[in-house]
């Protein structure tokens, strides 16, 4: 019986990309999503066989895969289509940072790479220790409202919620960090981010450029201290909104440096 681990790997979203090529492991990969640009070679190195909610199926059927990776209900019809062509798939719905830690530690096991997986794991775990310790030193915690999309309003995912926490910040909406769903997010009445006073805005729209004067312009926002003060930042969205070890490394320290600028 053949029992290799999979060597040839579809991956249809950029955080599986990016944990291969961490543990040193692209030489597996022979297809990739058009948003993987972590790292910046992937899409170079790689053919292109997907973007997020669509894939060339024929042309992922033409590369022989032994497994396609993906990620969420958002590629459910896709993984679907890959399955009645009789391709191996597996789904990932990491909402957490516990969840991106077990993607990696399950993406490990399925290339028989377990050791270099544990090895990454403990890297971000030492980076989220070292700067939670820090923060909890903080006097004040500066009150964030974490924007992904602008309409309507939807707050920031589970991972986001807890990353600001880890920075340093009080999430504004943290009673939101449960919902996998952005429909679940969506705040409703605008005057309530007003009515919560963040001290910062950190915004990453998901699919378009963020539009600063846009926000600081709606009705009311003048009052938020965070419009005020000038501290409405931008946060790269291939940094934060995907749920992967960028998310855990560069994503959170964009995030701590600006809520630092509120202390």
């Amino acid at each position: 019986m053949d029992q290799r681990a999979p060597e040839r790997i579809i991956c249809l979203t950029a955080e599986t990309t990016e944990t291969l090529y961490l543990l040193n492991e692209q030489w597996r990969i022979v297809g990739v999503s058009s948003f993987a640009t972590r790292p910046s070679c992937a899409l170079r190195e790689k053919p292109v066989v997907s973007t997020y909610t669509t894939a060339h199926l024929e042309e992922i059927q033409d590369l022989r895969p032994d497994l396609v990776l993906g990620f969420s209900d958002l590629q459910a019809s896709i993984a679907a289509d890959l399955v009645r062509r009789g391709l191996a798939v597996h789904i990932f719905n990491q909402r957490s940072i516990n969840g991106i830690l077990q993607m990696i530690r399950m993406i490990g096991g399925l290339i028989d790479c377990a050791e270099k997986a544990d090895a990454l794991i403990g890297r971000l775990e030492t980076g989220l220790e070292a700067l939670r310790r820090q923060t909890a030193k903080w006097e004040f915690r500066p009150k964030v409202y974490f924007e992904e999309w602008d309409d309507p309003l939807i707050s920031g995912i589970g991972w986001i919620s807890e990353l600001i926490t880890i920075a340093g910040g009080n999430d504004c909406f943290a009673e939101f960090i449960r919902e996998p769903f952005a429909k679940n997010r969506i705040i409703a009445d605008p005057a309530e981010v007003v009515r919560r006073q963040p001290d910062v805005i950190l915004a990453s729209w998901c699919g378009k450029p963020f539009d600063c004067h846009r926000l600081r312009t709606r009705p009311g926002w003048d009052s938020i201290p965070a419009v005020k003060s000038g501290r409405v930042f931008e946060i790269e969205p291939s940094l934060v909104l995907q749920p992967g070890p960028a998310a855990l490394h560069e994503g959170l320290a964009q995030i701590h440096a600006r809520i630092a600028m509120a202390t």
